[in-house]
């Protein structure tokens, strides 16, 4: 994987001093399930991502589970990485390909996160590793207790959650870089580097 550019460390002051060693590592342990569960039923076929063949699992792709989602604004922010379209990316056996589902925090949008984690957890997927869900912040502000209550439901059906806030120079469609990115931002995209650097691959997935 490409070496990581999104860090604090290359946004350099007129008079930057000198750079500390590395600091503590982003915690990337599982704090949900990591594998698909027995006894999870599959969603209906009109309620699934569709499906589509890539030669090898070489990379982590952003899985967009509604339109809109930001996957793309992710392998952007990522290089290294590619956007899905809203599909699975499915490689040849016996290596499953790492994904992250990526959804915006309104109501449809985590209805859409719940459906590709029930999907991915009853086992009908094969070929992936989902590594986490990536919740992009659809306004400004906090969520209605309603949605945040949601959301915590539909994270503890992945391994992992990150957040990511409402930024209002994404919104006027200025590129992503790290002078309009906050350091929350930072925060998720080290934990998810860390996270690929540490050979996803091993994870289980059903093939």
């Amino acid at each position: 994987m490409t070496q990581n550019p999104w860090t604090r460390e290359q946004s350099p002051g007129p008079q930057q001093q000198p750079q500390p060693g590395p600091g503590p590592q982003p915690d990337i342990t599982p704090r949900g399930p990591s594998a698909p569960q027995h006894g999870v039923p599959a969603p209906a076929e009109d309620q699934r991502l569709p499906k589509f063949a890539i030669p090898a699992a070489d990379t982590l792709w952003w899985v967009g589970v509604h339109g809109g989602s930001g996957e793309t604004t992710m392998s952007v922010l990522l290089p290294g990485t590619r956007a899905s379209n809203h599909r699975w990316p499915i490689p040849p056996p016996p290596v499953p390909t790492p994904v992250i589902l990526v959804a915006r925090t309104h109501g449809s949008g985590l209805r859409a996160a719940q459906r590709a984690a029930i999907e991915w957890a009853s086992g009908v997927v094969q070929g992936v590793a989902v590594l986490g869900l990536v919740l992009i912040s659809d306004a400004p502000g906090r969520l209605p207790r309603v949605l945040d209550d949601f959301a915590d439901i539909v994270g503890g059906g992945v391994p992992r959650v990150w957040d990511i806030p409402w930024i209002e120079e994404w919104r006027r469609g200025e590129a992503p870089t790290p002078d309009n990115t906050p350091d929350e931002v930072f925060e998720v995209l080290e934990s998810i580097y860390a996270l690929r650097a540490s050979n996803p691959a091993d994870y289980p997935a059903p093939y």
